[in-house]
């Protein structure tokens, strides 16, 4: 890992970082009290970042953006020789910072998802880590935020005596999220997209050669060709034309800058 810090992917700020460093960077903050705001992007998600510019601003305000998907890491590779070998995908961090706060003592809430899911999780989470202290569960409303109940949201988490927030919600609401709910917790919130089902036992990881060769969105499409068709089919070659450009020098793809003003209802 060569030039540590953030680099433009297509505008979408990305950290050139591992796994061993992005899970350190998050259990300080936690041991710290100090509120840090991370997500793993794929394809996908840069792209939202891309076709939403006020989004964009948001992603580039996080403190960690990790390459979850290896195009992201071959992204940052090819334009900013960042000599990275392997991408940090969201569902293995999840893990990694979980074993870790499982080890130093330091509760975790789970937020988003379905309670069915969370009731298959609870226990996968703890037979994975038997010393892991789950400070609190919140299933998703499904809803938009009403006055006030954000500051409710993260009075539970803070009275639940969690240390590290887990959100699974979906992207890019779990990014949203994330960033409405930073200034209102001083812990890290991690957005881990599908972490929560594939450790439920609901979502199959593909073979690692597909991962390996960038194909896990061909296995995603398998499982849910009806909800993903249009991410990967309009998604994939909108993201490859677009880096090629940014490569080239035909398009600077300047990031937006970091987003400060509040968001006044969001997903929860």
């Amino acid at each position: 890992m060569t030039n540590a810090g953030k680099r433009s992917v297509l505008g979408v700020l990305v950290d050139i970082t591992n796994y061993a460093d992005a899970t350190s960077r998050i259990m300080e903050a936690a041991r710290e009290r100090r509120p840090f705001a991370v997500t793993a992007l794929a394809v996908h998600g840069v792209m939202t970042g891309v076709q939403d510019r006020a989004h964009g601003a948001r992603l580039n305000s996080f403190d960690l953006v990790t390459p979850d998907g290896q195009p992201v890491r071959w992204a940052l590779n090819s334009v900013h020789h960042a000599g990275l070998t392997d991408r940090v995908y969201g569902p293995t961090l999840t893990l990694k910072v979980v074993e870790q706060a499982a080890a130093e003592g330091l509760p975790v809430y789970l937020y988003g998802s379905t309670q069915p899911t969370l009731d298959r999780l609870v226990p996968a989470l703890e037979e994975m880590f038997p010393a892991l202290k789950i400070a609190g569960v919140e299933a998703s409303k499904f809803r938009a935020s009403q006055p006030g109940e954000p500051e409710e949201i993260a009075e539970r988490i803070k009275a639940s005596g969690a240390r590290v927030v887990l959100v699974g919600l979906g992207c890019p609401r779990q990014e949203i999220f994330t960033y409405a709910m930073r200034p209102l917790l001083d812990m890290p919130l991690l957005a881990v997209g599908a972490a929560f089902d594939y450790h439920a036992g609901l979502l199959k990881n593909p073979p690692a050669w597909m991962q390996k060769y960038a194909l896990e969105w061909l296995w995603r499409l398998g499982l849910e060709p009806k909800r993903l068709w249009k991410r990967y089919v309009l998604l994939n070659p909108a993201y490859l034309s677009r880096l090629a450009a940014q490569k080239s020098g035909l398009w600077k793809a300047n990031p937006p800058a970091p987003a400060t003003s509040p968001v006044t209802s969001f997903a929860v």
